[in-house]
């Protein structure tokens, strides 16, 4: 990672000081700015950048609970949301949670870990879990969506903060549009982008409709949705946790990794481990009396 003028730091923490662990910070100019408020610590200061900042973040952060972005001093704040929806805007991974309904969790989850975590195909881990549930009766989904999908804490006020100021939010899922479409309402996006299971009017049929949408199509949807509004990619925010996340992470200009796999975390510069969804509004310099409530 090369060293870059105009850079900020930002720095928040639920738990602990933010601006002291600001003023630490290898590499900074100037003093940490103090914008804490409403039970959040938050800190920004100019920053070079660099692999020994980030390293030093590694190493100090998790001590007070914060999480952290490098970005841009300029076009912070962004136009589109784009955004995985398993493990990201909900805290569940809904073909694991479908799979429980059918006696098969356990094996499901196993391959979705290391689908997740980059060791698999994306496309042929898919559909290999969907095989697993032929024959599972249609209402298993209501059923997994009424009982088992929740949001994430701050996803609403994330989706609702960016709506009010002018920016179009997408949620995309290498999951399926049954769950997109009632996440997405739930959360306030304006689209969705998902798979589909296929199935006969009464079961599922074991088969996802094709094309798959992966890691590839993800960066197409950011792509299109900036060019519909005349925008580029830097244009965007990006979230996710998973390997098939990284191509739309990396395109953005923020990339976020939210609780992500190491294989993610490892190629972003904002990370959010600690808090919640709030903190990507705070990373694009939102201040906390800008949020949207629920």
């Amino acid at each position: 990672m090369t060293q870059t003028p105009n850079l900020v730091l930002t720095l928040v923490s639920q738990s602990g000081d933010a601006v002291r662990l600001a003023a630490g910070a290898p590499g900074g100019s100037g003093a940490a700015l103090d914008r804490s408020g409403g039970g959040w610590s938050i800190a920004e200061r100019s920053v070079r950048g660099g692999a020994d900042l980030v390293s030093w973040l590694e190493a100090e952060a998790p001590g007070l609970g914060a999480d952290w972005a490098i970005t841009q001093a300029a076009n912070r704040k962004k136009r589109l949301l784009i955004s995985d929806m398993d493990s990201t805007i909900i805290g569940q991974e809904c073909l694991d949670e479908l799979a429980d309904f059918a006696g098969l969790k356990a094996e499901v989850s196993a391959i979705t870990e290391r689908a997740m975590r980059g060791e698999l195909d994306f496309a042929g881990a898919l559909t290999q879990r969907v095989a697993m549930l032929k024959g599972l009766e249609l209402k298993a989904l209501a059923a997994c969506h009424e009982q088992r999908v929740r949001l994430n804490p701050g996803a609403r006020e994330l989706v609702e903060t960016m709506k009010a100021n002018g920016a179009r939010c997408v949620l995309v899922s290498g999951g399926f549009g049954y769950f997109t479409s009632r996440v997405a309402k739930m959360a306030g996006f304006h689209s969705d982008r998902a798979n589909t299971l296929i199935d006969d009017g009464a079961a599922l049929t074991g088969e996802v409709g094709q094309p798959i949408l992966g890691r590839e199509a993800k960066l197409t949807a950011l792509i299109e949705e900036t060019a519909a509004f005349g925008g580029m990619p830097d244009d965007a925010i990006a979230m996710g946790d998973g390997a098939n996340d990284l191509d739309m992470i990396r395109a953005a200009g923020l990339g976020v990794a939210y609780k992500a796999k190491p294989i993610v975390a490892a190629e972003t510069l904002a990370r959010i481990q600690h808090t919640d969804l709030r903190a990507a509004l705070f990373f694009q310099g939102y201040g906390v009396g800008e949020i949207v409530g629920a």
